[in-house]
């Protein structure tokens, strides 16, 4: 995983330095008539971080007596998308940006054994989740080449690949399923670099899921889980 954002830091500051780059070498504003324009189009690469919110049952030892904790851990993946950008006037935009989501999950049950060893089996479920976010950009003056802003919204989100359809392959194997239906509610900032010939965003973003998740079963695994809510962090390149 470190490796993985190290690699994305390194290509975020490559991507900076040759927004940079093309600067007008004598201070005139790049794009001065772009956002006078009503649309705007473009494509989004972003690398994520994959995670539930989780409320394990208060009383873990009814379902197995040792079962000690119930947690998560976050998984890398990453994003595809394209932009649809409609201006609504100097300062805010509507943004729908339809796209992928690549990642896993990973859900973790500590079991205590009788001589005080431990075991940690964990149950790993993996996603791939068409998105479709609608999101509102305040955006502040520009500065030059650049612009802040903060932009936030919702996001329905099915996953093609849910936990449900897998387990009729492998009917021995004890999965968590979860439902494939999400809805989200998205907060983020980001900066806009106006490059000679296009403009470069990056952008840090918060999705957090509405709905439990889990689909009960009877088992350990669901039944010791009260609610299992998405949860992703996003770091995306945007180029429009």
């Amino acid at each position: 995983m470190k490796r993985k954002l190290f690699i994305v830091i390194l290509l975020l500051f490559a991507l900076l330095g040759s927004a940079q780059a093309q600067k007008s070498s004598f201070g005139v504003p790049n794009l001065q008539k772009y956002d006078n324009q009503l649309f705007h189009f473009g494509f989004m690469l972003g690398y994520n971080q994959f995670d539930f919110t989780i409320r394990s049952d208060n009383d873990l030892s009814k379902y197995y007596d040792s079962l000690m904790v119930v947690n998560t851990a976050a998984m890398s993946g990453f994003n595809l998308g394209i932009v649809t950008n409609l201006r609504l006037g100097k300062y805010f935009d509507l943004r729908f940006i339809p796209g992928l989501s690549f990642g896993d999950r990973v859900v973790r049950y500590t079991i205590l054994y009788p001589d005080a060893s431990q075991l940690v089996t964990k149950k790993r479920i993996e996603s791939v989740y068409l998105d479709l976010p609608l999101l509102v950009k305040f955006k502040s003056s520009r500065m030059h080449n650049v612009r802040a802003y903060v932009i936030a919204g919702a996001q329905y989100s099915l996953d093609l690949i849910s936990a449900a359809k897998k387990q009729n392959n492998n009917p021995q194997e004890i999965m968590l399923k979860l439902y494939p239906h999400d809805v989200q509610a998205q907060v983020g900032l980001g900066i806009d670099f106006y490059c000679a010939y296009f403009k470069f965003t990056t952008e840090f973003k918060m999705s957090f899921g509405l709905m439990n998740l889990l689909v009960k079963e009877d088992n350990m695994f669901a039944q010791s889980v009260q609610s299992l809510k998405s949860k992703m962090l996003q770091i995306s390149f945007i180029f429009e």
